[in-house]
């Protein structure tokens, strides 16, 4: 994970997603995912639960991973290699039910 404007990188690794699909419209779905990481330690002190939003079309094109806190928008971004872990699942465990 990184702050917006930080040069300070954690590399977290998740051992455990569970997701919720909300169906916004005919067009975008919402899936909010909880994340447990091999490494609390390494998440940012102020988060108090970890999660993160995905952003998909009604035909499964993921468009948007965004960092969440407690189901809200924070101040920290994902990644590559943490959003390579959200893809994943995402494609494995989402995409498949839309």
């Amino acid at each position: 994970m990184l702050t917006y404007g930080s040069t300070d990188v954690s590399e977290l690794k998740f051992t455990s997603m569970k997701h919720d699909i909300d169906i916004r419209d005919e067009r975008w779905v919402d899936v909010y995912v909880r994340l447990e990481t091999e490494a609390p330690e390494l998440v940012p002190a102020s988060i108090g639960e970890l999660g993160a939003l995905l952003v998909a079309t009604r035909d499964g094109l993921l468009v948007e991973i965004a960092a969440q806190d407690e189901g809200r928008d924070c101040e920290y971004q994902f990644t590559e290699s943490e959003k390579a872990q959200l893809r994943h699942y995402y494609e494995q465990q989402v995409r498949p039910t839309i």
